[in-house]
């Protein structure tokens, strides 16, 4: 039976988990070692972890974090947050991560995403497009965090970033971000169907019915999202979680 990818995405401030909303208002949650022998528990299928400060500060994310999340996840992880080089994908991936999620750079250097699948393998290579509207509702991409409008539609990037050889797409609502009130469907599905490449929906996630949308109505891949599983109650109590496979089954049985 095909099952769908449902992967914890977790934010890094200063090594730290943190939550945002509309990549703002950030909430710090807890330590990420602590998250990541949690979701070994649960059985996550994937984590990815984003430094969310790390291109402003003209850095990657650390890789001595990384090889302590290396240490101790029983579950494949992707990494990102300032990756410019072939030789930091290469220290992160020697680090542990089985993926590097490429950004602001990739579409700085276009050529990057094309360097680096050619030297290790089209699967290591996540890129994330981060969508935002603008005045008068309509969407383009932004990068540096959400902060630097690229004046580019996500369908033309996603089709120039797949054409470069990335092995999978990672499509993030800013405007949906930490809402919880459910993925753009139209957004996730218009990259969906553009592109012969997985895509991963994320933001907005607030049900496990949203991720079951995202997969039916979005056509996406995969499903990732970070307040769901980090946040519990009308309050947002902080308290990792992640759905029982028995519940994945049964949520994305009509998908055989």
């Amino acid at each position: 039976m095909f099952r769908p990818r449902v992967i914890p995405c977790l934010l890094l401030k200063d090594n730290g988990l943190v939550k945002s909303i509309g990549f703002k208002n950030l909430k710090y949650i807890g330590d990420p070692l602590n998250a990541v022998r949690i979701f070994n528990d649960k059985k996550a299928d994937e984590l990815i972890f984003l430094d969310i400060n790390a291109t402003r500060e003209k850095r990657t994310i650390d890789v001595d974090l990384v090889k302590k999340i290396g240490e101790e996840c029983n579950m494949p992880f992707a990494v990102g947050g300032g990756i410019k080089t072939i030789e930091q994908i290469r220290e992160l991936l020697k680090a542990g991560a089985e993926k590097v999620c490429l950004n602001t750079f990739a579409f700085g250097e276009i050529g990057l995403i094309k360097k680096a699948s050619g030297e290790f393998g089209s699967s290591s290579i996540v890129v994330s497009i981060d969508v935002k509207k603008r005045m008068f509702g309509k969407q383009q991409v932004y990068v540096c965090s959400g902060t630097k409008a690229t004046g580019l539609d996500a369908v033309e990037y996603a089709q120039r970033i797949a054409s470069m050889g990335a092995g999978e797409i990672i499509i993030n609502s800013i405007d949906r971000d930490g809402t919880m009130e459910g993925y753009d469907l139209e957004l996730i599905k218009r990259v969906a169907n553009s592109v012969d490449i997985p895509v991963v929906a994320l933001g907005g996630a607030g049900s496990l019915n949203d991720l079951k949308m995202a997969v039916e109505v979005g056509n996406s891949s995969a499903v990732a999202a970070g307040s769901l599983f980090v946040f519990r109650g009308n309050r947002n109590a902080v308290l990792i979680n992640f759905p029982s496979r028995k519940e994945l089954l049964e949520l994305f049985r009509k998908q055989e």
